[in-house]
């Protein structure tokens, strides 16, 4: 069996699915052009972070208690 050497790993492009590496400028997209594609998706709410926010100090400065759901208040 004859030993290749490794070639670099490809990632695809999220955005349009194009090959690029680690070491390309835009990495982890392939050009700029996906980049603000990528950014206008997060600022118009397409993406979502999913999980609630658990950590009683972050639900106090939001000024909430949260969903209601997962644990008893301490007072």
């Amino acid at each position: 069996m004859a030993t290749e050497k490794k070639s670099a790993k490809l990632f695809k492009c999220p955005i349009c699915g194009m090959f690029v590496q680690p070491k390309d400028e835009d990495f982890p997209f392939c050009s700029d052009r996906c980049r603000k594609i990528d950014l206008g998706k997060w600022a118009t709410g397409v993406y979502k972070i999913s999980s609630p926010v658990l950590d009683p100090e972050v639900l106090e400065d939001l000024g909430g208690s949260g969903t209601g759901r997962g644990g008893a208040h301490d007072e």
